[in-house]
């Protein structure tokens, strides 16, 4: 009888350490997802700027985008949560579309090679931004899944493991990517 109960405790605690250690994985493999998108929009931030000086040079009198775009791109860098670095995305989005705009309205600035190799850089950033997005959102799900289904909650609870916030933009009109092509 004793080896039985004894072997229960063993089969119980070789659980546990295992759950424990998938929780382990999956919350470690979530942070290095949200360092990748960090590095994308790093990326993007850092572009913007290079972006922002050439429209310039040909629109200099539409201060005011400029200065909307840099606002935006100094919130999104400063957000830190997925939910608040998603509205200050959403946001930097909408600031981007105007310059674009704007630069719709100056056929030299649309065939300058510096532009358009800045639009094609943007372009492939925002793509790896959403690919990023979605390994990290669906790390976040197999994490916070784990945290909820029984009995994994309990050794989740134990642990002090609490759920992550998905990255999410605010609407399906900021999902979008920019529009950065002008033919």
């Amino acid at each position: 009888m004793v080896w039985i109960v004894l072997g229960i405790v063993v089969v119980i605690g070789l659980w546990a350490v295992a759950t424990y250690n998938g929780l382990v994985q999956l919350r470690l493999q979530g942070d290095n997802a949200w360092s990748d998108i960090s590095v994308q929009l790093k990326r993007r931030y850092d572009l913007i700027p290079n972006l922002v000086e050439t429209v310039k040079g040909y629109a200099g009198h539409e201060q005011k985008v400029f200065q909307q775009v840099t606002e935006a791109r100094s919130r999104a860098i400063q957000a830190t949560s997925p939910q608040d670095k998603s509205a200050a995305e959403g946001m930097l989005t909408g600031t981007l579309k105007s310059l674009f705009a704007v630069a719709e309205n100056y056929p030299q600035l649309r065939a300058n090679e510096n532009f358009l190799g800045l639009q094609q850089s943007l372009s492939q950033i925002e793509e790896a931004v959403q690919s990023a997005r979605r390994y990290y959102n669906a790390v976040v799900r197999d994490y916070n899944t784990k945290l909820t289904v029984i009995p994994d909650r309990f050794v989740a609870g134990l642990g002090g493991f609490t759920p992550k916030e998905f990255f999410q933009l605010d609407s399906a009109e900021e999902a979008k990517a920019p529009k950065v092509s002008f033919s």
